[in-house]
This record gives structure tokens, C-alpha cells and sequence, in this order.
């Protein structure tokens, strides 16, 4: 190969047939795979092999775009989604998502990481679909096939660190720093010096999924462990780029931020020192939601368990914006006011907060179906943007806990170690899973046949019409919301102001209970009962087995609550009644 005066190698093959493998020799000594691979079929200690994306043969030419407004998300493993574990297992199940109202699908990584068994936050070859799922070809019919049932795609990527195995990025450049250290290894060197092509090889990564396998979105991991100190971020050099694709394509691509930091720079434009990313998102709503149905406190769960908290989450995106963390031992955050809710992707479960549980328990074992509705309730009907983990909708029992599948005894030893201690913090105790188990992995695939087992059935159905009142009512656009606790009763009040005003009323205690509120003037009639199995109700004026009423003249009206129950109340006054 011929150097150049950048210091990059080249060589030219003209003749080159498809899908040939080959690798580099470095120093006329040894020999690594490409780092830019676009395959690997023999995973991360083999060669690497030609793949031409622009072979592939798309059938889905025209599919609407992302829309985070009217989005409902969907986060999935590919290994675990099915029996199977590939892209085209993915692809048998698509109809029943968009028969659910779902209209994303968030794909958890997906480069090629050692093994076959893998969350994929160990990707080693970023530009390489993971060879096991199915490789690039794979890939590429699941989201045409996505597209063409009206789902739109977006893609978990990984730009803050690197796994461990078959990580042999170093060897061809100075892409990794010791100014920095992440909790999984070595820094990517953003700002250091010869820092221009690192950052090059990983925004080229983000460009090369949005265009040559059409993804939508990008979610982009942990972005609080990307350090870069220079006057350019690296964050807002990527928007940037996504942004002049945009404009080439005239698709509109959607790039989403996991942050734990609560800083409403990664949101803000560039003219108020910005990233002018699309969204973030929000864990204190998860840890205020969880810890109101689950009283953990240990952990960061020490920060929430109070109505307000959810509350205040509710109003603006996320609670804490520079108060005392008794967690972190300092204050936290900045305010987001002001920050409409699209801005702010919320869950109840994801795969982070079910996998690292000590036991990799889901919702659906540490609450009865009465909570699972509650909790689907106050996400899909919040003024954010929600997300679905895989098999919540229908209460999969499934654990679903770290895996892995290394070749190195050390590593595995280690990662064995680094598990059991990592849930101190929670005092967890006890022997975990061993994450290296092919037991581990296998016990965390789902169980599609659940969803025609009662009670399973009844808490798919329950999801559907929860997503089909969402996009019925526009709950995504922007509009004022009034939201009020009643500690005592357990009880929280959320006025939407629209056309027409909806009131929904959440009740977290564990016992029956009378509740009175008091009612803005209008015509108030219950949409939603969630405890009504046969779904949505709608009712005049009274509620059978309760005391509401409602009445144009009222000005309140009480509420006999089940144990962990909600409503939804539509105001069908037309304007000036």
C-alpha cells in the first residue's frame, strides 16, 4: 500500500471479486481485520469481506418519516426478540407491531461483537452488522420490510468506547486517549491530537447506516462518557453532518440521546451553546415511576418516591435541574423549561433498567397487572415521546439479564466479577447469572405465544388501545398541562388543555379509595376505565359501581379507585358552552 502525505494507506484493486476476504498486514508482521469492515463472517478474529450496500435491492421506495410527535417506540434485541435470533426473525413479527400502534422500531446495536451472544455495547467493527443476526444483507431487508408496513427505524449506536475482544482499532491510528477512561475501557480520542480522523471514521459510521441501509435515527449511547473538551464538540459536528444529508436527501433523520446528565445543552440550538440534538432521554421519569410502584429506594432510586417527583417530571421533561442528589452527593441537572415534550423519550422499562437488576427481572414480576397498566398508562399517555421495551406490552416474564460470549478466559472472568460487584450499590445479594451461560441468554428470549394467553392477551389488547387513544387525541403535540398530587389519596391529576381538554387521574395506592377532585366547567365523559377489561368506555353521566358523576354544572365529583387504577376524561363541551 502507498502512503499518502495524510498518513492514510491506499491501494487500488480493480479486479477485485465480490464478497472477497481479505485482511491488512501491518509492519510486515501481523494481520488484522479492516477496522471499517463493512463484514465479518467469521466474526471478530477473522478476515474481513467486500460488501457492496448498494447491491441490495430495495422494494420500499417511498415510507414516511420518523415523527417524533406521533412516535410510539419499540426497543428490541434482535438475539432475544426471537427464536431465531436474526433480522429476518424480526421481520415475521412486524405486522402484529404495527397492529399495536407502534411506529418505530429502536434496534439495540447491532455491529459485529465477539461471539454470538451480546447486548452489542461490545461492538468491536462499528460499520460491520453482527454476522450471527444475519450481516448486512440482513439488515437491510429488515428495514425495508419495516418500511413497508409504514415502520420507521431507528438504530442504537455506540460512539464512547469500544469492547473489549477483537478491539484492534488502536493498532492503525491513534483512536484511543488515556486523557479519559470510561467505565468499559479506553476513551475515543475526540480532541487530542490526530483526533480529526477519529472523528471522521465515527461520523462517517453514523452517514453510512442512514444511507446505505435507510435507517431513520440514530439513538446515540451514552453520550455523557463522549468527552471532548474542544471549542466544536463532537456531538454538534455530527448533527451538522446529519443535518447536510438531510438536505442532500431531503429525508428528515432523527438522532436521540441517552444522558443521564439532565443538561439541556444536548436539546438546545447551536446560538444558545447547543447540540441541537432531536431528543434525550429521560430517566428520571423511569426512576419516579418505578419507585412510586416498586418503593425501591436503594441506588439511584434514593432521589425519588414521591408524587411531586413524577409530577414535576411531567411538567417539564425531568425533575432534577440543580437540587441536592442524595445519589450523587451534589446537585444535579439544569431546568429544561421550556422544552416541548417531544424533546423527551420516556419509559417504564428498557433494557438497561430490566437487565441490570441483579435477577433481570422485568415489571411484570414485581407488580400484578393492575400496576403494569398504571405504568403503561402514565407513559404512553405522557406529553413525551414513549418507548416500549420488547414483550412489556403483552407482560413477557422472560428475564432478561447481561450475556455474553467471549473466547478470553480472563475477560470472562472478569466480566463475572465486574457484574456481582456492580450491584452492591442496590444490595442486591446473592450469586447472579453468569452473563458468559448460554442459559443466560436463552432464557431471555421472548415467548410470542404469550399474547393469546389470557392474562396476556388482555394487557396486549390494553396497550393497543392505549396507543390508538394516544394518536387519537394527538397526546404527542404540544399543548399546556396542569398537573396536581394528592399525596394522601395517592392520587395524580393531569389536565391537558386541548381541543378537547382531557383529564386523566392516576391512583398509586395499594387499597381502594375515594377521591375527590375538583372539575373545570364542561361535559366531562370517561373515555378510558383501566379497569374495565373490555376496553374503552364511554358514559354519559354516571360510571356504574362509582359515585362520579359528571355534569356541565359540576365543579367536582368523586372517584371510588381501585387499587392502582386510572381514568381518562374527555370534556365534549364544544368552546363557549
Amino acid at each position: 500500500m502507498t502512503k499518502d502525505p495524510t498518513g492514510f494507506h491506499n491501494l487500488d484493486l480493480p479486479e477485485l471479486p465480490p464478497e472477497a476476504t481479505y485482511l491488512y498486514r501491518l509492519d510486515d508482521q501481523e494481520e488484522w481485520p479492516d477496522p471499517a469492515s463493512r463484514s465479518q463472517p467469521h466474526g471478530v478474529h477473522g478476515p474481513s469481506q467486500i460488501f457492496d450496500p448498494r447491491s441490495f435491492r430495495w422494494n420500499c421506495a417511498q415510507w414516511r418519516p420518523l415523527s417524533l410527535p406521533s412516535a410510539v417506540l419499540y426497543e428490541l434485541h434482535v438475539g432475544t426478540y426471537t427464536p431465531e435470533g436474526t433480522f429476518d426473525g424480526v421481520v415475521a413479527h412486524l405486522d402484529e407491531l404495527a397492529e399495536l400502534g407502534v411506529t418505530t422500531i429502536e434496534i439495540m446495536p447491532v455491529a459485529q461483537f465477539p461471539g454470538s451472544r451480546n447486548w452489542g455495547y461490545d461492538s468491536v467493527y462499528i460499520y460491520a452488522p453482527q454476522n450471527s443476526y444475519g450481516g448486512p444483507a440482513g439488515l437491510q431487508r429488515l428495514v425495508d420490510a419495516a418500511h413497508a408496513r409504514g415502520l420507521t427505524v431507528v438504530l442504537d449506536v455506540v460512539y464512547n468506547h469500544l469492547g473489549p475482544e477483537g478491539n484492534y482499532l488502536g493498532k492503525f491510528g491513534r483512536y484511543f486517549t488515556t486523557r479519559y477512561r470510561t467505565p468499559w475501557g479506553s476513551a475515543l480520542n475526540f480532541d487530542g491530537p490526530e483526533s480529526g480522523p477519529v472523528r471522521d471514521f465515527f461520523i462517517s459510521n453514523a452517514l453510512y447506516w442512514l444511507k446505505e441501509f435507510r435507517i431513520d435515527g440514530l439513538r446515540l449511547d451514552a453520550i455523557d462518557r463522549i468527552y471532548d473538551l474542544g471549542a466544536h464538540h463532537f456531538l454538534a459536528e455530527l448533527k451538522e453532518s446529519v443535518q447536510q444529508l438531510e438536505k442532500r436527501t431531503g429525508r428528515k433523520i432523527v438522532l436521540i440521546a441517552e444522558s443521564d446528565l439532565n443538561n439541556r445543552r444536548i436539546l438546545d440550538p447551536p446560538e444558545r451553546g447547543g447540540y441541537a440534538l432531536d431528543a434525550q432521554w429521560s430517566d428520571d421519569f423511569h426512576h419516579a415511576l418505578h419507585s412510586l410502584l416498586i418503593k425501591e429506594t436503594a441506588g439511584y432510586y434514593a432521589d425519588f418516591g414521591t408524587l411531586e417527583h413524577l409530577a414535576n417530571t411531567l411538567r417539564q421533561g425531568w425533575y432534577y435541574e440543580g437540587q441536592y442528589s442524595v445519589f450523587r452527593r451534589r446537585n444535579h441537572g439544569n431546568s429544561p423549561r421550556g422544552i416541548s415534550g417531544e424533546h423527551f423519550v420516556v419509559c417504564s422499562q428498557n433494557h438497561d433498567q430490566v437487565g441490570n437488576r441483579a435477577m433481570g427481572d422485568r415489571l411484570s414480576g414485581l407488580v400484578d397487572l393492575a400496576g403494569l397498566k398504571l405504568a403503561a398508562g402514565v407513559t404512553l399517555l405522557s406529553p413525551f415521546v414513549p418507548m416500549l421495551f420488547m414483550g412489556e406490552e403483552y407482560g413477557e416474564p422472560a428475564p432478561f439479564l447481561y450475556f455474553t460470549s467471549h473466547e478470553d478466559a480472563h475477560l470472562i472472568e472478569a466480566v463475572r466479577n465486574g457484574r456481582q460487584a456492580e450491584f452492591a450499590a442496590f444490595a442486591w445479594a446473592g450469586q447472579i447469572p453468569d452473563p458468559q451461560s448460554v442459559s443466560t441468554f436463552r432464557d431471555a428470549a421472548l415467548q410470542h405465544s404469550r399474547k393469546t394467553q389470557h392474562p396476556h392477551s388482555s394487557l396486549w389488547s390494553f396497550y393497543r388501545q392505549l396507543i390508538a387513544l394516544r394518536a387519537n387525541y394527538r397526546l404527542g403535540d404540544a399543548a399546556p398541562i396542569e398537573v396536581t398530587t394528592h399525596e394522601s389519596e395517592k392520587v395524580l391529576v393531569v389536565l391537558r388543555k386541548s381541543l378537547p381538554d382531557l383529564l386523566l387521574i392516576f391512583h398509586f395506592g395499594a387499597t381502594n379509595a375515594q377521591f375527590t377532585l375538583a372539575l373545570p366547567l364542561g361535559d366531562w365523559h370517561i373515555v378510558l376505565d383501566s379497569t374495565n377489561d373490555t376496553g374503552a368506555v364511554r358514559v354519559e353521566h354516571q360510571r356504574t359501581g362509582s359515585s362520579f358523576v359528571s355534569r356541565a354544572s359540576a365543579t367536582s365529583a368523586t372517584v371510588d379507585f381501585s387499587p392502582r387504577s386510572f381514568l381518562v376524561l374527555e370534556n365534549t363541551a364544544s368552546p363557549g358552552d
